[in-house]
C-alpha cells in the first residue's frame, strides 16, 4: 500500500496515515514488519533500509513521523544512527527494536537518553517475530500512538514542548489547553486534597517515557525518600528491568532493585517490578514484604501498575502517595481510584510533558488526582510531602 492519502474507513482511520521508515539488516524482518505496517489504514511505510546509514541519507527524502530502528546492523548500526537522525528531522519518532539480551538492554536504554522515544522488545529469532502475536500488537500499538502525539505537537498554534501547562484548581475543569490536546478524551477532570497524613510509602507507575521520566525524577527526589520504601512498576521485559534498577540507583543515588518475593521493604531502598511478573506487597507479621505474581497479564501488562497500587493502597492507606508518569493505555486508573477511596494521595504527570498521556490521563479522569503536574514540579512537590511539608 502506497504512502499517499487514504480515505477514512469505517473504523475511523486518518486521511493522512503516519508516514513509517523501517531499519533492520534483515530483509525478512523489514519484509514482515513493512506488511503488518501497511496492513493498518491509519499506517504507511514510506522507506526501508538494511542499515542505518542508508536510513540517515534517506530520512529527508522520505520524510517519515516515525523510524523504527533495529541496534545491531553492518555500516551503521542503530545506536550511531539514532542521533544523525534526529539531528535532521526535528520530532522525528523513533522506536527501537531489540533482542533481549542484557546487552542490547543496555543500548536500548542508551537510546532512550539519546532521543529515542520508546522500544519494542524483539524475539531473537525471524521465526519468533513471525508468530510473536505480542510483538505485533505492541509495534502498531507503540508507532500508532507515538506517530499521533509527533503530529499533534507539531500542530500550529501548539505551545512548546515542556512548556509547563496551567494547573487545574480544586473542583475545576481542566485548562483549556489540556482540553484541546485531548479531544478524543470527552469531559474534564478534577483534583482532591491531599491527604493530611505524612506518606509512609511511594508507589510510581510508569509505562513509554518513563525511564527517562524516573530517572529525572529520582534525580530530584533522591534525598528525600530515606525515610520511606518506594515500590515502582515499569512497563519493561525481563533484562530491561534489572538494567533500570541500575541506573536508578545513579540517579537517586540510593539503593535501587528488582523486587525478589518475599523481601521485606526498607526504606531508603527503591523496588522496581521484575520484567514479566506483578509486583504486589503484603503484610507478614510486622514486615511488609514483596509478593511476586504470575498471574495473567493485566491492561495487557505484566508487570503491571494497579495490582502494586491497589496492594499499597490496602496496607498503607492515608500514609499512601502515589505518581503516575508517561505511558500508554490505562493502567494505573483503577490503582489510583482505590488510593483515593481510601484517601491517600496520587500525582498524574501532565501531558505536554508526557510522551504519551494514556497513563496519566487516565489517572487524572478518576477524579482522585490531588495534582496534575508538569515533570519538572512532580520531584520538588514529591520532595516536599515527603519531608513532612504542606502539600
Amino acid at each position: 500500500m502506497s504512502a499517499m492519502a487514504r480515505a477514512p474507513s469505517s473504523s475511523g482511520a486518518v486521511t493522512d496515515p503516519i508516514r513509517v521508515m523501517v531499519v533492520d539488516d534483515s530483509v525478512v524482518i523489514r519484509g514482515l514488519l513493512g506488511r503488518w505496517l501497511d496492513e493498518d489504514p491509519n499506517l504507511a511505510v514510506v522507506a526501508s533500509h538494511r542499515n542505518g546509514r542508508l536510513a540517515v541519507d534517506d530520512v529527508l527524502r522520505s520524510n517519515p513521523d516515525v523510524v523504527i530502528l533495529d541496534i545491531e546492523m553492518p555500516d551503521m548500526d542503530g545506536l550511531t544512527a539514532l542521533p544523525l537522525l534526529i539531528e535532521k528531522k526535528r520530532n522525528l519518532v523513533v522506536v527501537v527494536a531489540s533482542t533481549l539480551t542484557r546487552r542490547n538492554a543496555e543500548i536500548s536504554l542508551k537510546a532512550l537518553s539519546l532521543g529515542a522515544a520508546d522500544y519494542v522488545p524483539k524475539p531473537e529469532s525471524n521465526s519468533g517475530v513471525t508468530t510473536s502475536t505480542e510483538f505485533r500488537r505492541e509495534l502498531i500499538e507503540k508507532v500508532t500512538h507515538l506517530g499521533q502525539r509527533a503530529r499533534k505537537r507539531g500542530l500550529p498554534g501548539q505551545a512548546p514542548a515542556g512548556r509547563p501547562m496551567p494547573r487545574p484548581q480544586p473542583g475545576a475543569p481542566a485548562p483549556a489547553a489540556h482540553s484541546a490536546l485531548r479531544a478524543s478524551r470527552p469531559g474534564s477532570f478534577t483534583i482532591r486534597a491531599y491527604s493530611s497524613v505524612r506518606p509512609r510509602i511511594l508507589t510510581i507507575g510508569s509505562s513509554t517515557g518513563g525511564p527517562q521520566a524516573l530517572n529525572a525524577l529520582f534525580g530530584e527526589i533522591g534525598s528525600a525518600i530515606g525515610m520511606v520504601p518506594v515500590v515502582l512498576t515499569q512497563h519493561m521485559p525481563p533484562t530491561f528491568t534489572a538494567i533500570l534498577a541500575e541506573h536508578i540507583t545513579k540517579a537517586a543515588g540510593r539503593p535501587a532493585s528488582e523486587g525478589r518475593d518475599g523481601e521485606a521493604i526498607q526504606p531508603g531502598h527503591i523496588y522496581v517490578a521484575p520484567g514479566g511478573k506483578h509486583m504486589l506487597l503484603a503484610k507478614n507479621g510486622g514486615d511488609v514484604v514483596i509478593r511476586l505474581s504470575d498471574a495473567p497479564p493485566v491492561n495487557f501488562c505484566k508487570p503491571a501498575v494497579d495490582p502494586l497500587f491497589k496492594s499499597v493502597a490496602e496496607i498503607y492507606g492515608t500514609a499512601t502517595l502515589a505518581v503516575v508518569l508517561t505511558g500508554m493505555g490505562s493502567d494505573g486508573a483503577e490503582g489510583v481510584r482505590r488510593i483515593g477511596e481510601i484517601g491517600g494521595s496520587a500525582i498524574a504527570q501532565d501531558e505536554e510533558t508526557s510522551v504519551v498521556w494514556g497513563m496519566p490521563g487516565a489517572a487524572a479522569h478518576t477524579g482522585m488526582c490531588s495534582d496534575v503536574l508538569p515533570l519538572n514540579e512532580i520531584g520538588r512537590k514529591v520532595s516536599k510531602i515527603l519531608l513532612g511539608g504542606r502539600p
